[in-house]
């Protein structure tokens, strides 16, 4: 049976023996069981302390810590539902994008990137359910680099690597031995575990040997030195996703003063126009409109894409651009502006002679299924195939310093591992460049390394495509449009790089090959020529699905700021944004793990400014058991 007809919708278990429903369907949490699903709250008080809209990387966290004072009240607000059965399992990360928990955005069409994908538009999943793009991601747990934060900390105080470092160690649960013995770095006992996924195939450490020959260390890249080649570290627990629904919220769902409220559509952000405070959000949920005070403040952490939505809605934003959908100006701020992403070049195939490939047929047979259900093991396990990660610098990298230039995603699989199903088309890939370029080598065993551009100088935007809140914004990235065309100078070095990895003697001893049959629209290149490249990399130009930087921090002097280093919005009382799309730059890494760590900080800076009793302050909430193989269950009688 073809991988997309059990997993391209959400109702995939009626396609799986009668045992695993049965284990899935009629089994349920107890009470006090740490991983319970949360509760969506019916009815609504007049007013709460704090209002946080979107429960995603970054608002779960809020909920969770301004939660533990027990005085205050939050009320949780989520466009989305809960998270899926289907969505827990690391393997079906493919699956779950173009469903009904993926707000399903598309760019603007594109001149100079994104020309190999349906109408030169690329598409941006974002997670609209609970626990957000954490249940979207490939569960890459990476921070960044030390010196992107003491960069941040120059306009910004309190934002240095040494201020946020300690707010990475308390989020974690590291249960690798070898990683968390370096307390320095490391934490445990935290809310998100982390850990090495429990299914990786043997290019894993081919990838790791390869970039040893080339001369780089396998060493830790969120520790001391970010240089170098690494296993994946990922957001799982014991096999299974760990979301951070399921690490902030689940655990805390019992707290009296927390009141979370699904498939709740934020329409706006109600500032009163004369004293400029945010008061109340107004919400639709299940076609009722709710408008509920905040008596404290309003926190933002919609993302990258949708917080700066709500800000324009609300008056908050650009004036000219405000101006002419007819809103209201409350604040003239840059919302929407310094929209950045990690691009990177897709879609190259690197075969091998060994049966070692993420290969559809590999994936779905009764005996993984069986693995996975009875041992939380297999190749359902893994990370969709993600394996190994690098950072290594190209010619224009500063070579006396680490801070590499470009990062290394490394797949056991390419966009022809699933036959064609489900990949190409999240990638939006065309059906011709499908057919011709991919559809030969289908059910090949197959690898392939994902060069991705750390700091992009291209900057684009965000903007509204009217007045409705229903409808999706305007997304344009902009990618490649630098003056000097330095982003796509470095990704070409960083291609070249990748392509040195296979002739390694560890990829040889794999009979690895580049596929070089030359990219359809690149015909008039000479093949594997910089200009052949560049050319490449602007057809499969694939977002890493990292946008960044739309409501920028900044202090009062920076006019493309839109919050201060305590992140609340200038001009507006009563609202603050925390999520990353206050980044001045986005950092030089995967941005889940940094989003999180901002929450903490973010909450912390709320707390600092809202003094409260100490005796208020929750501190037991229920913790996951790490010696259990699977989380405790109680199965229903049927």
């Amino acid at each position: 049976m073809p991988l997309a007809q059990i997993f391209g919708n959400l109702s995939l278990w009626a396609s799986l023996p009668a045992f695993l429903v049965y284990y899935l369907f009629y089994s349920s949490f107890e009470y006090d069981d740490p991983e319970g699903r949360v509760s969506d709250t019916k009815t609504f008080l007049n007013e709460y302390d704090f209002i946080v809209i979107g429960a995603g990387s970054a608002g779960a966290v809020v909920a969770n810590r301004l939660t533990e004072v027990s005085s205050w009240k939050v009320l949780l607000l989520e466009a989305g539902g809960d998270e899926t059965l289907v969505s827990d399992v690391p393997g079906t990360v493919q699956y779950l994008q173009r469903t009904n928990i993926d707000w399903q955005y598309r760019t603007v069409a594109q001149t100079g990137s994104c020309l190999a994908f349906n109408d030169n538009k690329c598409n941006w999943p974002r997670g609209k359910v609970l626990g957000g793009s954490s249940v979207l991601n490939y569960m890459l747990y990476v921070r960044g680099n030390k010196r992107d934060y003491d960069s941040w900390a120059v306009d910004n105080p309190g934002w240095s690597y040494d201020d946020v470092l300690p707010y990475f160690i308390k989020s974690e649960d590291n249960r690798n031995p070898y990683i968390a013995a370096n307390t320095k770095y490391h934490g445990t006992g935290g809310y998100l575990t982390v850990q090495e996924p429990a299914y990786t195939t043997p290019l894993a450490t081919t990838f790791v040997e390869a970039g040893v020959e080339l001369g780089y260390e396998n060493n830790d890249g969120n520790a001391a030195q970010q240089t170098g080649f690494m296993l994946v570290q990922a957001t799982n627990r014991r096999g299974h996703r760990c979301s951070t629904a399921k690490a902030f919220l689940r655990p805390i769902r019992h707290r009296p003063n927390l009141f979370v409220s699904m498939h709740s559509r934020v329409l706006k952000i109600v500032i009163d126009s004369t004293t400029k405070q945010a008061t109340a959000v107004r919400f639709e949920k299940n076609g009722k409109v709710y408008e509920v005070k905040a008596t404290k403040e309003i926190i933002l952490s919609a993302g990258s894409v949708n917080s700066p939505q709500i800000l324009m809605l609300s008056g908050v934003g650009r004036a000219d651009h405000l101006n002419s959908l007819g809103i209201p100006v409350l604040s003239d701020l840059k919302v929407g502006d310094n929209l950045q992403d990690h691009i990177a070049l897709g879609g190259m195939v690197f075969t091998v002679n060994k049966p070692f490939g993420s290969l559809e047929g590999r994936y779905i047979t009764l005996a993984t299924f069986l693995n996975y259900t009875i041992n939380s093991a297999g190749p359902m396990a893994s990370l969709g195939g993600c394996e190994g990660l690098a950072w290594v610098k190209t010619k224009y990298a500063d070579q006396t310093i680490d801070f590499p230039d470009i990062e290394f995603h490394f797949v056991s699989g390419t966009p022809a591992s699933d036959s064609g199903y489900n990949i190409y088309k999240n990638q939006g890939v065309t059906d011709a460049i499908w057919e011709s370029y991919y559809k030969p080598v289908v059910n090949t065993d197959m690898w392939q390394v994902i060069p991705m551009l750390l700091r992009p100088k291209s900057t684009g935007t965000i903007r509204l495509a009217s007045t409705d809140p229903y409808t999706a914004p305007l997304i344009d990235p902009q990618y490649f449009t630098d003056t000097n065309g330095e982003d796509l100078k470095v990704l070409i070095e960083g291609t070249k790089i990748g392509l040195a990895l296979s002739k390694t003697e560890a990829f040889q001893k794999l009979g690895s090959k580049f596929y070089d049959k030359v990219f359809p629209g690149c015909e008039g290149y000479t093949p594997w020529t910089d200009a052949y490249w560049g050319c490449f990399i602007r057809h499969y130009s694939s977002t890493i699905y990292h946008p960044a930087g739309t409501c920028k921090m900044g202090k009062a002097t920076d006019t493309s700021a839109v919050v201060d280093a305590r992140l609340r919005v200038y001009g507006i009382k009563g609202l603050r944004v925390i999520d990353c799309s206050i980044m001045p730059n986005v950092v030089s890494g995967n941005t889940n793990a940094p989003t999180i760590m901002i929450g903490e900080r973010g909450s912390d800076l709320i707390k600092e400014d809202w003094p409260h009793n100490k005796e208020d302050v929750i501190i037991k909430p229920l913790t996951p058991k790490k010696n259990s193989s699977k989380k405790k269950m109680k199965v229903k009688n049927i």
